[in-house]
C-alpha cells in the first residue's frame, strides 16, 4: 500500500513555473518525511512529467485557478478492449486533487470524478511520483 502523496502550492495561482513541491511518504525506517522543492530544484529529467501535471491544471473551467494540489498514486484494473468485462492486468496511475480560487475569492475543490483529466496515467508522471516518493 502506498500512502505517499505530493502536495504542490502555487503562490501566484496561474503562473504555473512558480510552485513548492512537498513530498510525503515513509522513509526507510518508517518516519514520515516532508521534503520540500522549488522548481528552480526540480530535477531536469523530471520537468517533462511536471508539465502534464500544469497541463491537467490549465484545463479548469474558468474563472478558476488552482493553488494547492494533492497528487496520490493509485492502481488501475485494466481491462480487455474486446470484452470490457475481463480485467488483463493491473497499472500505476496518479490522480489529482485540486483546490482552486477565483478573482471574487471564491474557493472550490476539484476532483479526478468531476475531470477525468485529473487522472494521469503518462509513465513519467508516475515515475515522477515516484522519484519524489521512494525511501531515501
Amino acid at each position: 500500500m502506498n500512502n505517499a502523496e505530493i502536495q504542490i502550492q502555487f503562490p501566484q495561482p496561474g503562473q504555473w513555473d512558480e510552485f513548492t513541491l512537498t513530498p510525503i511518504y515513509q522513509d526507510a525506517d518508517g518516519y514520515t518525511r516532508t521534503d520540500r522543492y522549488t522548481a528552480d530544484e526540480i530535477p531536469a529529467e523530471q520537468a517533462p512529467a511536471m508539465e502534464s501535471v500544469v497541463a491537467a491544471l490549465v484545463g479548469l473551467a474558468a474563472p478558476w485557478q488552482a493553488v494547492q494540489v494533492w497528487a496520490h498514486l493509485m492502481t488501475a484494473t485494466v481491462y480487455n478492449e474486446d470484452d470490457p468485462y475481463t480485467p488483463i492486468g493491473r497499472k500505476d496511475e496518479v490522480a489529482l486533487n485540486v483546490e482552486a480560487v477565483n478573482e471574487q475569492g471564491g474557493r472550490r475543490f476539484f476532483t479526478p470524478y468531476q475531470y477525468p483529466e485529473f487522472i494521469i496515467d503518462d509513465p513519467a508522471a508516475v515515475e515522477f511520483f515516484k522519484f519524489f516518493t521512494t525511501n531515501q
